[in-house]
């Protein structure tokens, strides 16, 4: 321990600078500064810090460059910028993550929000790395035990998928995640907090995942009231920590939360950038910068281990063809959809099994088992289709065998979605089974 601290000290010193470039502010346009004196020195993407006249100091970024000026988008309101202030620049460092990252909650510039101080690691890793070459990747892995019985069995999980979970607000989404962070197989659990409520934050960390999830587990977090340049860069630290671990041959758990607070705060910034918003409001470079963090994840190269990765998007009035939500159901390997009118009646986890799909599936289960559940989803489907006609007691029981069935089923397959499980898939399908009239 006292050698890794030594290390990151030394990599700390090393990295230190004398001198830095200083420009001066030559223009205030709106919420962006105009600075001149730095465009030979500055690139897309690096760190600016503004020096006002108060001793007060002004963090950014640059956000486009072009003639004698750059354009910077600073990270909090321009109140007390004058022309003429001095503008450093600090070309972004990047992301230094280590061992002692586990347990503790982090800024996405590596600054520790818990109170105790945090040495960066020795090598740093680039905030947007390229996925692995499609040609040396492994295939996804062995199903992963979730402590749920619905994930054991009808939706399951393997190594390295990337699953969509898609919300409205208020549904159990982040106590699902919760709940997977806490019990899902897996050596290291990061997790990105995008755009939370301050108090949000301190009660997923202290109550929701506690002190047994925290152990094995990394919190990148920017809160609501942070910059755009501050929450979309959250997304990027928390799977760069997750690739620092996955290259060392670890099983890593990636949690996202939410997506569409990362495409929100992209969007804030691109149009600051000139670009138009042309996507339903959003700008064409929206779905690029979704999918190029999502390819991040998934299997890794031999040698390496493997990012399992679940994405929440928020989804207003459970519209599914948003952009956010049709072009993340593009890229991944299944998506799971919470149903408010099931949260309206008090079951929870309040999945909608007939809308949600794992492509993991049929392989990672056997033939017996991919028969169990192409049996209940029949049940389920034949049920939903006649539950007003059920429920207003316009059937007549002995019109349609198969419906009788799913009659007799629905109560114990519902019950069956929500309730948890040990670590023990076999025992989950061995109850389903029994759930099953006939079976």
């Amino acid at each position: 321990m006292a050698g890794r601290s030594l290390e990151a000290f030394s990599a700390q010193l090393a990295s230190m600078r004398s001198s830095f470039p200083v420009g001066r502010v030559a223009a205030v346009d709106g919420g962006t500064l105009h600075v001149a004196g730095l465009s030979r020195h500055a690139r897309v993407g690096d760190l600016l810090q503004i020096h006002l006249r108060d001793g007060s100091k002004i963090g950014g970024e640059v956000i486009r460059l072009g003639g004698a000026t750059l354009v910077m988008l600073p990270d909090a309101a321009v109140h007390g910028v004058a022309l003429g202030d001095r503008v450093i620049l600090r070309p972004d460092p990047g992301i230094a993550p280590h061992e002692g990252w586990l347990g503790r909650l982090v800024d996405p510039y590596g600054v520790p929000l818990d109170g105790h101080p945090l040495l960066p690691g020795p090598v740093a890793s680039p905030l947007r790395a390229q996925p692995p070459a499609p040609s040396r990747r492994r295939p996804l892995g062995a199903r992963l035990e979730t402590g749920m019985a619905i994930f054991n069995t009808m939706l399951p999980i393997v190594e390295g998928q990337r699953l969509g979970l898609f919300a409205g607000s208020g549904v159990g989404k982040s106590s699902l995640l919760a709940t997977l962070a806490r019990n899902m197989d897996a050596e290291v659990v990061v997790i990105a907090l995008v755009g939370e409520r301050g108090r949000e934050v301190r009660e997923f960390v202290d109550n929701v995942l506690g002190p047994e999830g925290m152990r094995r587990s990394v919190v990148v977090a920017a809160t609501s009231d942070r910059s755009p340049l501050t929450r979309r860069r959250c997304a990027w630290t928390a799977m760069s920590v997750a690739e620092h671990f996955r290259d060392q041959g670890k099983n890593v758990l990636f949690l996202a939360d939410s997506i569409t607070r990362f495409a929100e705060a992209h969007r804030e910034i691109s149009v600051a950038a000139g670009e138009d918003a042309s996507l339903r409001g959003y700008p064409a470079s929206t779905a690029h910068t979704i999918t190029s963090l999502c390819e991040r994840a998934g299997p890794g190269e031999e040698g390496c281990g493997m990012i399992t990765a679940i994405f929440s998007v928020l989804v207003a009035g459970s519209d599914m063809e948003e952009p956010i939500a049709d072009i993340l159901r593009g890229v991944l390997d299944g998506h799971v959809i919470l149903s408010r009118e099931i949260a309206e009646r008090g079951r929870y986890p309040a999945i909608d099994l007939s809308k949600s799909v794992s492509r993991s599936l049929p392989m990672a289960a056997t033939d017996e088992e991919n028969a169990l559940i192409s049996a209940a989803r029949r049940m389920l489907g034949s049920y939903e289709k006649s539950e007003m006609m059920v429920r207003s007691g316009l059937y007549n029981r002995g019109s349609d065998p198969q419906l009788d069935q799913a009659i007799e089923a629905w109560p114990r397959l519902d019950s069956f979605i929500s309730e948890p499980e040990p670590h023990d898939t076999k025992a989950s399908f061995a109850r389903l089974s029994r759930v099953l009239p006939g079976k």
